[in-house]
């Protein structure tokens, strides 16, 4: 009679969403809408240091915080990152451009047999979850929202390729997602746009150049927010605007020079980037295999303004290095410094421990489920953005990294 009793009791509140041991599962929230915008590369500080009147505002009605990037802090990373709540050393995608160690196989952006090849994404990205559970996702560039994971893609996704829609047009998709037909529109809408990332990284972010392209992105930010005010839904969007990392100043008097140090005849391949990292030539001979990974740490070890680490011993606090496809020897330079041959005519770039503030990017949100003029203390780490989506649409996340609760008191 218990046990009969217990069972009836599960059916109770399984039928009431509730399993026993687990809490509370999740109900799709119908009556909400969430529309998330990333401005790539806009550092946290570009508002105290430019004219940022809309954002400014933003955080004024509703909530004001700082979020800190994954390692490493790069874009396609970092985006799916933030759409996954999985560090990039747990979903896959570790740099822009990488080696499948298996394979031999080269993840790059620029080419589309890999870069649309789901088997190197790994984790849930968040318009995957929500179409799972019966939610239209509307997806405008995102990284990784135009390849097929786990057989499916959102309902709506563009393709990023030479054709790309200018910054007004993508505000007049997210107008035409959120006006089709009730049963067949979005309740999740996500728009990338690539700037102040690209001026930041040409003219460097203290430029006359990069205060216009973050003003421009204000104008388009105050655009896009009256497009959602002039809904007849419009009480029902949490709007959200963040980024995927910041910006720093480089030059040429910064750079490192690896073969000043390193043998050429010791490295296998290297990967230039920030942070740099190299694989190690490993020679077999009379059944031994010579390895010069220590050889290439040791000559690395007193490097101004370097740390080489090999893949096991990145620092914990990195959550970075697990992955099989990471190099023998992550190069990871001091804020400013990148390794390379010769300097690449770049005045900023990213990549870099994302615990330095130049890496750190704002955080806007506001609608119903948010606090208004909450300013938020402590910085918080990306991965919390997708539990925060899961919850607000009202649908149980896959598993992640993130925590719900270190981002939960911005909530009402």
């Amino acid at each position: 009679m218990k046990k009969t009793l217990l069972f009836l009791l599960s059916l109770i509140l399984v039928a009431c969403g509730t399993t026993i041991g687990q809490g509370q599962i999740q109900q799709p929230r119908n009556d909400r809408y969430l529309v998330v915008v990333s401005m790539d590369g806009f550092r946290w500080d570009y508002n105290l240091m430019y004219e940022t009147p809309f954002l400014d505002s933003l955080a004024h009605a509703g909530v004001d915080a700082r979020m800190r990037p994954s390692y490493p802090s790069k874009t396609f990373p970092n985006h799916y990152t933030l759409a996954t709540g999985l560090v990039p050393d747990h979903h896959g995608i570790i740099a822009n451009n990488f080696t499948e160690r298996k394979t031999g196989r080269r993840f790059s952006l620029s080419n589309p047999e890999t870069k649309f090849d789901g088997a190197f994404y790994g984790g849930e990205p968040i318009w995957i979850t929500a179409q799972k559970n019966g939610i239209n996702a509307g997806i405008i560039y995102w990284p990784g929202s135009e390849v097929e994971i786990q057989g499916i893609r959102p309902y709506v996704y563009h393709k990023y390729d030479e054709n790309l829609m200018p910054f007004d047009q993508r505000i007049a998709e997210v107008k035409r997602l959120l006006t089709l037909p009730e049963a067949v529109r979005p309740h999740l809408v996500m728009v990338y746009f690539s700037e102040p990332d690209a001026t930041g990284h040409d003219k460097g972010p203290y430029s006359p150049q990069t205060r216009k392209a973050v003003k421009t992105m204000d104008k388009m930010m105050r655009e896009l927010y009256g497009v959602l005010q002039a809904l007849p839904f419009f009480e029902q969007i949490d709007f959200i605007v963040t980024s995927d990392h910041g910006m720093t100043r480089t030059s040429p008097e910064r750079l490192i020079r690896l073969s000043d140090y390193v043998k050429p005849e010791w490295i296998h391949h290297v990967d230039y980037s920030v942070p740099s990292w190299l694989d190690a030539n490993k020679i077999e001979a009379n059944g031994i295999v010579l390895d010069y990974t220590d050889s290439i740490v040791d000559a690395l070890k007193d490097v101004p303004h370097l740390r080489a680490w090999r893949r096991s011993e990145v620092p914990a606090y990195l959550q970075f290095g697990t992955n099989e496809n990471i190099g023998d020897v992550i190069l990871n330079t001091d804020l400013g410094w990148v390794v390379g041959e010769t300097y690449e005519e770049t005045t900023g770039t990213h990549g870099f421990d994302p615990f330095f503030p130049d890496m750190h990017v704002n955080f806007r949100a506001i609608g119903p489920d948010f606090k208004s003029g909450y300013v938020k203390e402590e910085i918080f780490q990306n991965v919390c953005l997708y539990p925060l989506l899961c919850h607000l649409l009202g649908i149980t996340p896959a598993p992640m990294d993130g925590n719900l609760e270190d981002i939960k008191d911005i909530l009402k």
